[in-house]
């Protein structure tokens, strides 16, 4: 009942300050298993991209989060645990970073992860580490979603204690799939062209407003 109010809470001051509006573009809410891939660029994507699902989606999909930094605290862990539904993975340590996502998966569950793995100041992402391509390969049924985050890294960015009143959102494309043989480097590649692709929507519909 608390974590519930307090979500309620969080996701609602999130929309007030920033936004966060969902745009379903290639596809739309279900509850079919996913792992959503977004940009990493700041460390409201969390709050926002679980803002974006629909309530009865939040509950069955857990964010991929840093124990570093949403286990470092009480309140922290509190939140990431009980309200954001997350999983925590150690960064740099000796334990398999998929191996708690794996579990999430082999429940049936959604995942949502940054596959960057760090946070970028730039509005477009990075290159993709290794981890998605492994769980597609080893979890073929789920979809992939690509989610573009837009203006988080100027809405709150590294340092900053209050997210400043930029308007952000989250854009859902078209499922991707992991091609019969497709190497990783070209699945990396394309995964990560699939939010470029949506990154160019975004501003095309920044300049039609």
């Amino acid at each position: 009942m608390i974590a519930r109010l307090v979500g309620e809470a969080l996701f609602g001051a999130a929309k007030f300050l920033v936004g966060g509006q969902a745009r379903w573009h290639g596809c739309e809410p279900t509850t079919t298993q996913r792992i959503y891939f977004a940009n990493h660029a700041s460390h409201m994507d969390t709050i926002i991209m679980c803002g974006a699902l629909p309530g009865y989606l939040r509950e069955t999909t857990h964010p991929v989060a840093a124990a570093d930094y949403w286990g470092g605290g009480a309140v922290q862990r509190f939140v990431a645990l009980k309200v954001l539904n997350a999983v925590l993975v150690e960064r740099g340590g000796s334990k398999d970073p998929l191996a708690p996502l794996r579990e999430v998966l082999e429940s049936g569950e959604s995942l949502i992860i940054f596959p960057e793995g760090t946070r970028r100041a730039e509005a477009l992402p990075g290159a993709f580490k290794a981890g998605l391509y492994h769980l597609a390969k080893e979890f073929p049924d789920a979809e992939l979603v690509p989610v573009y985050l837009t203006n988080l890294a100027r809405a709150f960015p590294k340092g900053a204690i209050l997210p400043a009143p930029i308007s952000a959102a989250a854009h859902f494309g078209m499922p991707i799939q992991l091609g019969k043989g497709e190497e990783k480097p070209a699945f990396l590649q394309r995964a990560q062209k699939a939010i470029l692709t949506l990154a160019g929507q975004d501003l095309a519909e920044g300049e039609d407003a």
